[in-house]
């Protein structure tokens, strides 16, 4: 199997698995379906388009710089009610998302749906936004080294350097890793089976910490 690395590094970001209207949240790491998502957007596949695919892909998440939640408050107004033309005069909405976060993302998979992908990020049918259409990346998402033909989805995770740059005295000595296992302890309901149907099942993951990159280690140890 072959990995496909990409950069999720932005301003703001939202990766919600179990948002009502009133109250939209965020996870602490971007989900599967948020991720696919992104993908369909760059590959120009509609709503309805099967994903069968892209759910094969084994993804996995590295936490190179965590964010923190922050909570914006809205009120609605003049809502349309979904039984006629009345309208209600406000609804109440809390709004989470992570605030300055950076990760590493793999997806591990066969090669020619790999290259697909790289070629679509690089030049996206549609705008690519990090799980709110608010929510530009601030870098460029695939990489010029993504594409790891020999390596698994953790080899490449560990192997690659720092999304962003830590000062030499500042960077973590390990950093989180989110991997999906069939075997994991945890699970996730955000595998998406249709967009259209907004329809969704499950996986597990295992979360552990790994080594930081080698290349931040050596300048620690300089």
């Amino acid at each position: 199997m072959s990995t496909l690395l990409i950069r999720l590094v932005a301003p703001l970001q939202s990766w919600g698995t179990q948002s009502h209207f009133t109250n939209r949240d965020t996870g602490l790491e971007p989900s599967k379906s948020g991720v696919i998502g992104l993908i369909c957007a760059a590959l120009g596949r509609p709503r309805q388009a099967p994903l069968d695919d892209l759910i094969r892909l084994r993804m996995g998440v590295r936490l190179d710089r965590p964010g923190t939640i922050q909570r914006d408050f809205h009120i609605v107004q003049n809502v349309l009610l979904p039984k006629g033309n009345n309208t209600k005069d406000s609804i109440i909405t809390n709004r989470y998302y992570l605030s300055d976060a950076a990760f590493l993302v793999g997806l591990e998979g066969e090669l020619p749906l790999l290259e697909e992908i790289q070629q679509a990020l690089k030049q996206p049918v549609w705008q690519l936004f990090l799980g709110r259409k608010a929510f530009p990346p601030a870098l460029p998402i695939w990489m010029d080294d993504g594409l790891r033909e020999d390596q698994d989805l953790l080899q490449a995770l560990q192997a690659c350097d720092w999304v962003v740059t830590w000062p030499p005295d500042k960077a973590p000595h390990q950093v989180l890793c989110v991997l999906e296992d069939r075997q994991g302890s945890q699970l996730r309901n955000d595998v998406p089976l249709s967009f259209a149907g907004r329809t969704f099942g499950s996986r597990r993951i295992s979360t552990f910490l790994i080594e930081a990159p080698q290349a931040c280690r050596r300048e620690l140890m300089t």
